[in-house]
């Protein structure tokens, strides 16, 4: 399927805004409708935050106690990567408080989702940053790119925002909030960065006669015989430390390579990742807290002395933004009681996991009943606009719920019910808000999406 650039406009079906794992799922989705599908991407490669923020591994697909919940087009990449080794696929966490992780190979992930979106028939384009959105009443005609090409026009029946930071949105004039009720602040931004060279046998020895170090969910007789999948913990080490970083402790995952880790452990309070300065400040931050904790890693930790920095992120890991005030913000509550919907489109079994804007503490509250919550469709749809879906990091939450629906796995599963009802809303000729949610929930559990 073709959709060639003719004096600087280009016309679809459906344009996806934000190739990160949302974007992609969602492109697919409503390029397998058959509907003529372009992709908008500002890096030159798709991934978002997986590959560009080095966010690793995915979790988690699974409820704490282990019942698969995430399945559809996320669990699809999930098979390919395997097929082409650069997966083991859901493994036993034994570093945190979720039953499964996913480790995946960022590079091979990244021509992976290429060949989908191109299998789907859907048209990307790369380098190409949103700037501009035409508004019509309560309708988006087109967006308009930036890109080495010049300015272009891009112009649709329905589009999806996912941009992580309700970009699409927020240019609308759809209405968005940020950060928490009570003061604005949004969860920290983390530069994270792979080290290889690390001993994993020795940092797993040293856990084993110093269990009291480690925060483990894992008893460490079973440690002994699982993989190490990674640590949180050397508590005595980061404290003695006192680095000029608001944290508590040290994060890290290990793989893909078996001497290579993905540390998660830089902190950087109090910006904003839609305000330019502040984003500006915290990459230059974060580079500088990736030099401290590397150093205080090789000269400190067991394992880690012939350990050096293999790559840092393209950009600064964003946990939380703006988001869409919808048609229903998701709620703690509902996430913690595990709350079902009539409307449900997606479920999740991570539980809220804050890292606290201002202290170096992190909450959680656990998801009660069966383990998962409800993602209703009601929270893809911004008010104000008509011919706008969300998917991703951006859809109608609370500060709080959204410490949940952030996470990779919860974005593919919005992605792809976006994407799907995009296509039914341009098949039936309707606006989102008016397409047959019982046929949106039929054609997701058609790609084996969990819903019940």
């Amino acid at each position: 399927m073709t959709h060639k650039i003719h004096n600087q406009r280009i016309e679809a079906d459906i344009v996806v805004c934000g190739g990160g794992p949302a974007g992609v799922c969602a492109a697919i989705a409503a390029g397998r409708s058959g509907k003529k599908t372009i992709l908008i991407e500002r890096y030159g490669f798709v991934g978002g935050m997986s590959t560009a923020a080095l966010v690793y591994p995915w979790m988690t697909f699974h409820t704490v106690e282990g019942k698969q919940v995430i399945k559809g087009i996320g669990q699809e990449i999930i098979d390919r990567l395997m097929a082409q080794n650069a997966s083991p696929g859901h493994l036993r966490d034994t570093v945190g408080f979720v039953n499964t992780i996913t480790p995946y190979h960022p590079e091979v992930y990244k021509i992976l989702a290429v060949d989908m979106l191109q299998e789907a028939g859907v048209k990307l384009l790369l380098h190409s940053f949103v700037d501009h959105v035409q508004v019509n009443g309560e309708r988006i005609d087109a967006v308009h790119i930036t890109t080495k090409s010049g300015k272009i026009e891009v112009r649709a029946q329905i589009f999806i925002d996912a941009t992580g930071d309700a970009d699409i949105a927020h240019l609308a004039g759809a209405p968005c909030l940020s950060g928490r009720d009570e003061d604005g602040k949004t969860q920290p931004m983390t530069m994270k960065f792979r080290m290889r060279g690390v001993d994993l046998p020795k940092v797993k020895q040293y856990m084993l006669d110093h269990p009291d170090e480690f925060y483990k969910k894992t008893p460490f007789s079973e440690l002994a015989e699982l993989p190490l999948s990674g640590v949180l913990g050397f508590f005595k080490h980061w404290k003695e430390a006192n680095l000029p970083i608001n944290r508590d402790q040290v994060l890290f995952f290990t793989g893909p390579n078996d001497d290579e880790v993905l540390v998660n452990t830089t902190r950087v309070q109090g910006l904003n990742g839609t305000n330019v300065e502040d984003l500006t400040e915290a990459e230059t931050l974060g580079r500088k807290q990736v030099m401290l904790v590397a150093d205080f890693m090789q000269k400190n930790l067991p394992g880690f002395e012939r350990a050096s920095i293999s790559q840092v992120g393209a950009q600064i890991g964003v946990r939380e933004s703006r988001r869409i005030d919808g048609q229903y913000a998701l709620q703690q509550e509902d996430v913690v009681t595990g709350r079902r919907f009539d409307d449900v489109i997606a479920r999740s079994g991570y539980p809220i996991d804050i890292h606290d804007p201002s202290n170096n503490t992190v909450t959680a509250a656990w998801v009660k009943g069966d383990g998962a919550y409800d993602i209703p469709y009601r929270c893809l749809l911004p008010r104000k606009i008509t011919n706008l879906l969300t998917a991703g990091r951006c859809i109608s939450t609370t500060h709080e719920a959204l410490a949940t629906t952030r996470l990779t796995p919860s974005c593919m599963a919005t992605g792809q019910a976006a994407g799907t009802a995009a296509g039914l809303a341009v098949e039936y000729g309707v606006i989102p808000q008016h397409i047959d949610v019982r046929e949106l929930q039929r054609r997701l559990r058609e790609g084996n999406a969990v819903l019940d």
